[in-house]
């Protein structure tokens, strides 16, 4: 895979390490996915092996008699936006924290290891990476006269990776509006899986689709038909990864058979892997641009929001109180509350509260409603604020 979701390790080299880890590869292997999404990256190895571009999470193993090590890999990796998760082994109320974890980390909410905590810290590590499988949305686009055949199995194939998959034909319900629910599930996914048949783009809908993915910085990966020729769109061509497939990728040469074509299983696993290569190239990318347009129309409304090394923004008001805006990529849900609270844990005062910031484009108006009735109805500490109301919300709030 070209792009991996980057475990990092710090601190002292205790035999709890691998007991982490072994917790963390058996809980990849229950969600199905293969081992090889994830890059395991000494300390020693970080300057080599690490890509700022690619996602990350730290952990740092305290020492229990102070000695603190990788202190300039640690607070470059602070600068760079990485999450890192402190781990002591003291009792708490002895100063643990203090004594084995770096000051440098101070203010990290971190976590006494215990073997029942196994569970959380690698439940932490795939929320971090949104690996758990309600966030794991992948949206296939095709022309149901050009390649249903191969799009069901494509459907059928990353369902057993336990990715949350979008296939018009089995994914809307009876009664839905079709095309309201398909703009809203593409709003909500990770990648966009596009068969580019020969005839693709002389459909509306599938011209739209695609022109829809480049709007919303959605990465697609496309397979291209054999003896069919890439065509470059220039809204896209920044977020579009291409497999130019071969007749001899699919099971006996029969690429041209709606009802027929199948890929042969090679394939599919390279095409599984590359899913997941974009996916962690693409969420690192959306929330980047979720946080910059956030930063510049604060900036033009006259306040001040600082980008916090794990990606959250923080505002400090005269009156006092703290704002934490948490950039969320596609809709927010309960587990985007669940991961601002772990996020907010490391700056939250007492007089907080937290915004979930997200790109309403396309998401249909019964869940826009819904948001805004539970921002109206419940917990008022942590509430959504959608894009189209960055600005009068900035404008007006104090």
């Amino acid at each position: 895979m070209e792009y991996k979701y980057q475990l990092l390790l710090l601190g002292t080299d205790v035999p709890q390490k691998h007991q982490v880890l072994s917790k963390l590869i058996e809980k990849l292997n229950d969600l199905g996915l293969p081992d090889n999404i994830l890059k395991i990256i000494e300390a020693d190895k970080i300057s080599n092996d690490y890509m700022g571009n690619q996602p990350a999470f730290a952990l740092y193993f305290g020492d229990k008699d102070g000695s603190h090590k990788h202190l300039y890999i640690t607070d470059k990796l602070l600068k760079d936006g990485t999450m890192i998760l402190p781990i002591f082994f003291g009792n708490p109320d002895d100063g643990a924290f203090s004594r084995e974890i770096p000051c440098i980390l101070s203010n990290q909410n971190g976590m006494q290891f215990k073997d029942v905590e196994l569970d959380r810290i690698a439940n932490i590590i795939l929320e971090s990476f949104e690996l758990l499988r309600n966030t794991r949305k992948i949206f296939i686009s095709y022309r149901r006269n050009e390649s249903t055949s191969t799009a069901i199995q494509l459907y059928e194939a990353l369902e057993s990776y336990n990715y949350d998959v979008f296939l018009d034909t089995h994914s809307i319900s009876k009664g839905q509006p079709f095309q309201d629910e398909l703009w809203h599930r593409m709003t909500d996914c990770d990648v966009i899986v596009l068969l580019n048949t020969p005839k693709f783009l002389e459909s509306y809908w599938c011209k739209e689709e695609f022109a829809e993915a480049g709007t919303k910085q959605i990465g697609i990966i496309q397979l291209v038909w054999p003896n069919h020729e890439i065509e470059k769109i220039d809204s896209v061509s920044h977020i579009s990864y291409p497999i130019q497939l071969k007749e001899s990728d699919f099971v006996d040469t029969i690429y041209n058979d709606e009802d027929r074509s199948k890929l042969v299983d090679v394939i599919v696993e390279e095409i599984i892997q590359k899913v997941e290569s974009v996916r962690a190239r693409n969420l690192a990318s959306r929330q980047d641009s979720l946080i910059t347009d956030f930063r510049n129309i604060a900036k033009e409304c006259g306040r001040e929001v600082t980008v916090q090394p794990e990606k959250v923004l923080t505002e400090d008001l005269p009156s006092g109180k703290r704002i934490i805006y948490i950039p969320t990529i596609g809709i927010p849900q309960s587990i985007s509350c669940q991961s601002a609270e772990i996020k907010s844990g490391l700056y939250r005062p007492d007089n907080v509260s937290i915004r979930l910031i997200y790109d309403d484009l396309r998401i249909r108006d019964k869940w826009l409603n819904h948001l805004d009735w539970l921002n109206d109805n419940f917990k008022k500490d942590i509430q959504t604020l959608k894009k189209q109301e960055f600005k009068s919300w900035l404008q007006t709030t104090k």
